[in-house]
């Protein structure tokens, strides 16, 4: 049996690479390296400014205690000036220019991400829950974000302050700045560990975040069911305690965080005291001047505060680098259906399926279809009926290349599906389910959602058709009404009706009806069905039936029981049998 994607989710779940590589992540940055470039002149210019002002600090104490010249010490505090304004320009250059790039970055990012979500194959979907995806998209991008431009502009910056200020240390005392670069080692391997433990917490956190917003996401998805069975306190205890797990994940890397930075903290004043102390001597013993002292502890400062955000900033690239393995494991995923394929000129509507067996990949224990064999002519209706679980909606899903067979084939116009350009494949196969799914926006959008490019008049007349316009045109806004999420603001025939005047449009050469009268009123059903028997003529039609009504109309009526044909005729010569389809309909069709 053909590896499963449960199989796959098993294997990364047991030992997904814990992180991204960091030339990956900086990768992301490459489409912004004109204005990341330029970013990165301000940031010398801002560098080299912070390290020069020292210089006129040990200039003016070196004056004022020396020659006491007041012309000089003038001079120096001028200097000084023009040197914060010239950083605080620097600074803002910078900081507009990356956090600039940064945005533009991550909405790449995003558009990239969402892409190859929309690109993956069904069972990706039957695997993973809404929520994670949208939390991949939202937070472990935004996560991304400061890595590619505000970090990197920091890490920059901090790594030339350390770099220029230990220069400039080693200028001034060699002795100093051996006593100072004491503390480093310790700090650099506790940098080390402490990156590794805040990396694989950030992680978790993550997932759990994830976790926390796939329960939202569900809970508001179905919050008429929510509501209905007065469960907001249970659905609010379930997320208040994914939103825990979060939290003391959260908790533990604040802690880590905490005892990192205060050990680095202690570490930087213990150096710092360290300095002054033996500073203070060579000052005694007239071997280095106090401006020289003072510049140097500034120095050392510079240092100090700039190792430390270099810590910060490695620590939010290790979150990073958890949140990055995440995304890149999306974008580098290739769906199981993807590659092009053939796209012939015209399509006939014949379809077979020859020895088609099927296991979905969520429950590959689970065998849906066994050895089934069916046609279906060109123009021919077919009525689909069996019991629950028979198999009726996954012949549909195969037919649109939904999912991919485990055994036979299936065949449109004699061209096996996963030999055509499945876009090409899914234009001329439509459906009209029994629950249609609107999206939240104006009627108008949503009937031209089968082909973007059709005209106002073809939408008027695919509403026309489906027995939909006289009913759009009584509300005040027409055409422009917007539906509400998922046509809440619709009755269930309207939505039906909405429903196929978008499959009118696509203008498709096969078409699936799961059903679309069986959950409406008789006036409603009236007026679905006459849209329906419009929609269906000179097509191939492939009918999940409910009713007897649809049975009776269909040229033939094939019964499924667990994954197999057990009978195919048409209405009343199988009614006369002593079958399974006679008791369907004694038990089913008459009852309804």
């Amino acid at each position: 049996m053909p590896r499963t994607l449960v199989a796959e989710v098993a294997q990364t779940e047991a030992g997904p690479k814990d992180r991204a590589p960091p030339r990956r992540l900086l990768a992301l940055a490459r489409s912004e390296w004109r204005r990341l470039a330029l970013g990165c002149t301000f940031l010398a210019i801002g560098s080299v400014t912070t390290l020069a002002y020292p210089q006129a600090i040990r200039t003016i104490l070196d004056e004022a205690l020396g020659r006491r010249d007041p012309a000089v010490v003038d001079r120096a505090v001028l200097v000084m000036l023009g040197l914060f304004v010239v950083q605080g320009v620097a600074v803002a250059f910078r900081y507009v220019l990356f956090s600039i790039a940064g945005e533009r970055v991550v909405t790449k990012l995003r558009e990239d991400l969402y892409r190859a979500i929309l690109e993956q194959e069904i069972a990706f979907f039957d695997a993973r829950k809404t929520g994670e995806l949208t939390s991949r998209l939202a937070s472990d991008t935004t996560v991304l974000q400061n890595t590619v431009s505000v970090n990197v502009s920091m890490a920059l910056r901090n790594v030339a302050s350390v770099l220029g200020g230990i220069g400039m240390l080693v200028w001034t005392s060699p002795k100093l700045t051996a006593v100072m670069l004491a503390v480093v080692p310790p700090v650099a391997v506790g940098a080390v560990f402490y990156g590794r433990r805040v990396r694989a917490l950030s992680r978790d956190v993550q997932d759990a975040l994830a976790s926390a917003s796939e329960v939202a996401e569900e809970t508001i998805g179905g919050v008429r069911t929510v509501r209905s069975f007065a469960a907001e306190k249970t659905e609010t205890t379930r997320y208040a305690g994914a939103l825990d797990r979060s939290f003391q994940l959260a908790r533990k890397r604040a802690l880590t965080a905490g005892v990192f930075v205060g050990a680095a903290s202690m570490a930087a004043f213990a150096a710092a005291a360290a300095v002054l102390w033996y500073g203070g001597r060579l000052v005694i013993a007239g071997t280095m001047t106090v401006g020289a002292l003072t510049s140097f502890f500034v120095y050392s400062l510079v240092v100090a505060f700039s190792l430390a955000a270099v810590s910060d900033v490695w620590a939010d690239f290790m979150r990073a680098s958890g949140a990055g393995a995440r995304v890149f494991e999306i974008l580098d995923r290739r769906s199981a259906m993807a590659g092009a394929g053939v796209r012939p000129e015209i399509a006939r509507g014949a379809v077979r399926f020859e020895r088609v067996s099927f296991r979905y990949p969520a429950r590959p224990d689970a065998e849906v279809l066994r050895s089934l064999d069916l046609s279906l002519r060109p123009g021919e209706v077919v009525a689909l009926v069996g019991p629950s679980g028979a198999g009726k909606s996954t012949i549909a899903a195969l037919l649109a290349r939904l999912y991919d067979p485990t055994e036979g084939r299936v065949l449109l116009d004699e061209r096996d599906v996963r030999e055509l350009d499945a876009d090409w494949l899914r234009a001329h196969v439509g459906a009209v389910a029994q629950e249609p799914l609107l999206f939240s926006r104006s009627i108008a959008d949503n009937i031209r959602y089968a082909r973007p490019e059709a005209t106002d008049e073809e939408v008027l007349d695919a509403a026309r058709a489906a027995n939909a316009y006289d009913f759009v045109m009584g509300f005040p806004d027409r055409f422009q009404t917007m539906v509400g999420e998922r046509g809440v603001q619709l009755s269930g025939g309207q939505k039906q009706r909405i429903a196929i005047a978008r499959a009118v449009l696509k203008d498709p050469r096969v078409l699936v009806l799961d059903e679309a009268t069986s959950a409406l009123d008789a006036e409603s059903e009236h007026l679905v069905k006459e849209a329906l028997d419009r929609l269906m003529r000179g097509r191939t039609t492939l009918v999940i039936a409910h009713r007897l009504s649809t049975v009776r109309d269909a040229d033939r009526v094939v019964v499924l029981d667990r994954g197999r044909v057990v009978q195919v005729g048409d209405h009343r010569s199988l009614l006369a049998e002593d079958g399974l389809y006679k008791k369907l309909v004694e038990r089913q069709f008459v009852a309804a």
